[in-house]
């Protein structure tokens, strides 16, 4: 989208925003007959009741004199009201109409006048502008004047003044759902219109590049893999795809160009939802998930699905389809309070592709950009799943301090990440966001300053990496009868402490797991730890334990350092310890919460949730070492398993050998202690050898669903 010459393609008739006069007669019969039940949902949401009360709490002015209305933000019943009115024009409508858009609008600035922002959201200003736009025939031009300039005011307020209080500034690094994507609404809204043109022009340009960038920060975070702006799912599932959604439609609708087919990564996040799919309709709860239950975040992904069915299914069918088979799995619907639009402008939703269940999907997948890989010993609800977390280039984005972090599903969260953001409490930026609530390695310095995060103060540094960014997947394999991958975390740690961070994680379908870490600290009295975090308390026998959640049960086994001192750590008011203070998820928002005033309230629960992990092991080196290795043996299954594999480990100078049964199979692997990162494997299955071979230095390239249909 490098054409500078857009502007001019911009048609200069109303309606602009999502239709215009051409495509209305289709948006219409969709309206009547496809969808006509959601037709009739959204008229009556938009002559229901107005919600009981807005985002912000304002001292709201008396209404506009002779107005029958309220001072209000009625946003999101205008987009209903206006549509309702094209389908069937009604003077008392229309009336309602305009006195609702200029109580919008006086709502906005007197929302601006007290320092508070409207919402987080942008939908329902979005709403106002794209009631103008579509009913703007309708008024005057004095009407169109009067309103347009204070919507325009308010414009340049949400993008421009400063102390503000809860206004999402997100760029097109994150959502772009917030004041920012305004801009673009009220360029296209006002171009050429003579109301200001200056500023109307100024917007347009701003929106154009801002969305810009967003699709281009998007196609890089979904590579040839798929993915999204963020890991948390509860953002990449949830409003963020909108909004490219958004911009396609509504340049269409101005320009009469089809955007979309330049952006195919769009399609693409479909292969992101099925490696985040678990059985029971389950997530890893990754990065800024509350972690409560878990729960894949489904609420959007019925209309995402549709919107690829629609947008992609004559150019990219093999998307479509699959987005096409994601939609049946969903028991979802479109939804009459929240962009009730979109349905409406679905014209060849029916001509995609019929469904296509993805097959075979191969052992594991590396999501490169957004740095996971994912593993599984099949798709039933029996098979074990894992996420191992490293590389990517998404900084921040609710991404935590978590490089080289693993998570292992298997009818229960059996390891886990832990900690929740749920009532943002200073759990939330002093735990749960850093490395101690990770299956990670710390290393203690004294005196390092604290990692810092969103919600507030950081008090302290339990000894986790400083940088979210800086990881690198080493080397990566998958096949029958094991996943392999090495990843370098040493520059997400302070140079400082950390001269090495390496580990190296292999999977033994079904139910066989190690990990090697080789640790260098810049000096030796720097205190080295390895976590492993359950939902509940492990139960501890030698340098073995276990632990249960849900009908699943893990098993671990410390095997190196043979002078390992391991430790439980959790309980009623220990489970959230970070740098020797336990953070509870009780004690009420915290204070950047309470500054800025957010409806957020203190949390109740009779026990902490399972899921938030309650307990954790530390296993420590006996004696302090600039250089530590850590080899554990896991083992997963469900609750009949009543004892793990033995093992057989030996050490030499330049590496570490493990040998133990894996069902009727055995596995020997070394693994290198100096020098570069590697190893071999040897599986055999009585007298016939499997496998025997060094592991691979190199990354193995995938594209695409990667299906072994």
């Amino acid at each position: 989208m490098n054409d500078t010459t857009w502007t001019a393609r911009i048609r200069p008739d109303h309606p602009r925003l999502f239709f215009n006069a051409g495509t209305w007669p289709a948006v219409r019969e969709r309206a009547l007959t496809v969808c006509r039940g959601h037709y009739e949902k959204v008229r009556a949401y938009a002559d229901g009741p107005p919600p009981e009360r807005e985002w912000s709490l304002i001292d709201r002015p008396a209404s506009l004199p002779g107005a029958s209305v309220e001072i209000r933000d009625w946003g999101q019943q205008l987009f209903s009201s206006a549509f309702v009115y094209r389908m069937a024009p009604d003077p008392q409508r229309l009336a309602d109409i305009q006195e609702k858009l200029r109580a919008s609008a006086e709502y906005y600035h007197a929302c601006f006048d007290q320092g508070q922002s409207v919402n987080w959201y942008a939908q329902s200003r979005i709403g106002c502008l794209a009631a103008l736009d579509w009913l703007w025939n309708e008024f005057t031009p004095e009407e169109r004047r009067e309103i347009g300039l204070r919507l325009l005011s308010h414009v340049e307020q949400a993008l421009h003044k400063p102390d503000i209080v809860r206004r999402n500034n997100g760029d097109h690094r994150s959502g772009l759902y917030g004041d920012p994507c305004l801009a673009w609404y009220a360029g296209l809204t006002f171009y050429n219109e003579g109301i200001d043109d200056e500023r109307a022009l100024r917007f347009l340009n701003r929106g154009h590049d801002d969305h810009t960038k967003l699709l281009t920060h998007r196609a890089a975070a979904s590579g040839d893999d798929g993915g999204e702006a963020s890991p948390t799912l509860g953002y990449s599932f949830g409003e963020y795809p909108t909004t490219q959604w958004n911009f396609f439609y509504t340049y269409q609708s101005a320009t009469g160009r089809d955007i979309a087919q330049d952006w195919p990564h769009a399609a693409t996040m479909t292969n992101y939802v099925i490696w985040n799919w678990l059985p029971g309709g389950l997530e890893f709860g990754y990065g800024d998930t509350p972690h409560v239950t878990n729960a894949l975040p489904l609420n959007w992904l019925y209309t995402h699905a549709s919107h690829i069915m629609s947008l992609y299914g004559q150019t990219h069918p093999e998307w479509a389809a699959l987005a096409h088979h994601l939609r049946n799995q969903i028991d979802g619907d479109f939804r009459p309070n929240s962009w009730p639009i979109h349905p409406f402008l679905l014209s060849d939703l029916e001509k995609a592709p019929p469904p296509q269940d993805p097959g075979v999907l191969p052992p594991a997948r590396h999501f490169e950009n957004m740095g996971q890989v994912f593993m599984r010993s099949g798709s039933g609800p029996d098979d074990t799943y894992a996420l191992f977390v490293c590389g990517g280039i998404l900084g921040g984005q609710h991404r935590h301090y978590d490089a080289t972090h693993f998570t292992i599903y298997k009818r229960g969260f059996l390891a886990l990440d832990s900690g929740t953001r749920q009532g943002n409490t200073d759990n939330l930026q002093n735990y749960f966001a850093q490395t101690v609530a990770h299956n990670c390695v710390l290393i203690k310095m004294p005196g390092e300053p604290p990692s810092r995060y969103w919600n507030g103060e950081v008090f302290g540094q339990a000894g986790g990496q400083s940088s979210h960014e800086g990881s690198q997947v080493l080397a990566f394999e998958t096949g029958p009868h094991f996943t392999y991958v090495a990843g370098d975390a040493t520059s997400t740690y302070s140079g400082e402490k950390c001269g090495l961070m390496a580990r190296q994680l292999l999977f033994i379908p079904p139910d066989h797991f190690v990990v090697f870490d080789r640790v260098t600290s810049t000096k030796a009295d720097y205190a080295k730890t390895w976590l492993l975090h359950h939902a509940n308390e492990p139960a501890l026998n030698g340098k073995t334990w276990r632990s249960d959640q849900g009908q699943g049960r893990i098993f671990a086994r410390t095997l190196l350092p043979r002078d390992a001192v391991l430790e439980k750590v959790g309980g009623p008011g220990r489970e959230f310890i970070a740098d020797g203070v336990n953070y509870p998820i009780d004690a009420g928002p915290s204070q950047y919460i309470r500054d800025r005033k957010y409806q957020i309230y203190k949390m109740d629960y009779d026990e902490v949730p399972e899921l938030m992990g309650r307990w954790r092991m530390e296993v420590r080196p006996g004696s302090p070492r600039e250089e530590d290795i850590f080899l554990h043996l896991i083992q997963v299954g469900d609750q009949t398993l009543e004892e793990m594999s033995d093992a057989r480990v030996k050490t030499a100078d330049n590496g570490a050998e493990v040998v133990f049964r894996a069902g009727d199979r055995e596995v020997a692997l070394s693994l290198t202690v100096a020098g570069e990162i590697g190893g071999h494997i040897k599986i055999s299955r009585g007298a016939q050898v499997l496998v025997d071979r060094d592991l691979t230095r190199q990354v193995m390239p995938q594209v695409g669903l990667a299906s072994l249909r």
